[in-house]
């Protein structure tokens, strides 16, 4: 079990909310014979209606919420990233720029861009928004309403996966939201799936021979690995990219997640995989406590992805560290609009880049992928090779 400080455990009314998402699992599990994997017990803890961590009204992100992403940080990240996006759309005909953005958060990577895109003459026809949370979306919508009327105007939220369409998508940590698999190799017993079962009325770590040849086709060649070593294997972000391959015909995607390339990500070292829970600004690895008050996020294999991306029409047109696309796409000529005598502005600006920048924060570990329609191409850049 996480340990929090006490000033920090939930309350009468979220551990009700809680015990109510724990009984709707574990009657998940006995409706499944006393077993179920983790890619639906993930799902279940973070997307259950009413109840799912994204799914209910607890802040989530921002200093009162439980984890700050790059958007809420400063609006220089979103000034940055609508360089290239308005360079995408200035190739289209007005009528056909859009931009789709996969889950939109807080709503402030929407404004901020809408706003830069603004500056720069080069507004979208329309902004659509997919967002499977209810709470996030009215929170969107609310900071959606403060904008003014033009550009509010052309803001829309989808219900479901778009039409073929032309422009730019954006995707700020949902890869690392998205449910994973857990799989562990046991040396001379092989490859296992482990699941999630009840003893004793709490939940428990539990084995079963991996059959699923999805999975195993996701597995590198374990030869020399310590043993036990646990991993884990996300089938729906690579689902999510054949969405993508039907739907973008003109344009990027940008996906902005932290993670690793494959030789990276199956590290002989990386023995206990990459879950990771966030709750009150607190980094901790169980997923079983605090069910629908915490985040539950995996790092993404963008190798895996970038593959999945090929073999649905799409071609990488860039990939590396969030640090060195920032750098590239103008982060320091935003910071330079900032005068440094207004130091009430700029301080916090350049704290801002630099987190945002930092090896030791987010520069290194936060990866960017860049997607286009293929045209032909289908090799990987080497960078991502296996």
């Amino acid at each position: 079990m996480a340990i929090l400080p006490h000033s920090l455990l939930p309350g009468p009314d979220a551990q009700a909310h809680s015990d109510r998402l724990r009984a709707t699992i574990d009657e998940a599990i006995r409706e499944a014979g006393g077993w179920i994997d983790f890619a639906r017990f993930m799902a279940l803890a973070l997307y259950a209606p009413g109840l799912g961590y994204y799914s209910a009204g607890a802040a989530k992100l921002g200093p009162a919420g439980d984890f700050v992403t790059a958007p809420e940080l400063t609006p220089l990240f979103a000034r940055t990233l609508a360089r290239p996006v308005a360079q995408t759309l200035a190739d289209l005909p007005p009528q056909e720029r859009i931009v789709l953005e996969l889950g939109a958060g807080s709503g402030r990577l929407a404004c901020d861009l809408l706003e830069a895109l603004a500056r720069q003459g080069t507004l979208p026809a329309r902004y659509r928004i997919l967002e499977v949370s209810p709470d996030l979306r009215a929170r969107q919508q609310e900071a959606v309403e403060a904008l003014s009327g033009a550009l509010r105007e052309r803001v829309e939220w989808c219900e479901r996966w778009p039409e073929p369409f032309c422009g730019a998508l954006v995707a700020n940590e949902v890869l690392d939201a998205l449910p994973v698999h857990r799989v562990g190799w046991r040396g001379a017993a092989g490859w296992v799936e482990i699941g999630v079962a009840l003893a004793q009325g709490r939940w428990v770590w539990h084995e079963r021979p991996l059959g699923d040849p999805r999975l195993r086709a996701r597995l590198p060649d374990p030869s020399g690995w310590p043993v036990p070593y646990d991993t884990e294997i996300g089938l729906a972000a690579t689902d999510l990219m054949e969405a993508v391959g039907r739907s973008l015909r003109a344009g990027r995607a940008w996906f902005i997640d932290y993670g690793f390339p494959a030789r990276e990500y199956f590290h002989p070292q990386r023995t206990g995989g990459t879950l990771m829970c966030h709750i009150r600004h607190h980094a901790h690895t169980d997923p079983f406590a605090f069910p629908g008050l915490q985040d539950i996020t995996a790092h993404v294999d963008f190798t895996a992805v970038a593959r999945a991306a090929a073999g649905a029409g799409l071609a990488v047109a860039d990939y590396g560290t969030q640090a060195a696309w920032l750098i590239g796409a103008g982060i320091t000529q935003e910071l330079e609009r900032i005068s440094p005598d207004d130091a009430r502005r700029y301080l916090p600006a350049a704290a801002a880049v630099q987190k945002l920048l930092s090896p030791a924060e987010m520069g290194e570990l936060f990866k960017v992928l860049v997607l286009r329609p293929a045209r032909g191409e289908a090799s990987l850049p080497g960078v991502l090779a296996d």
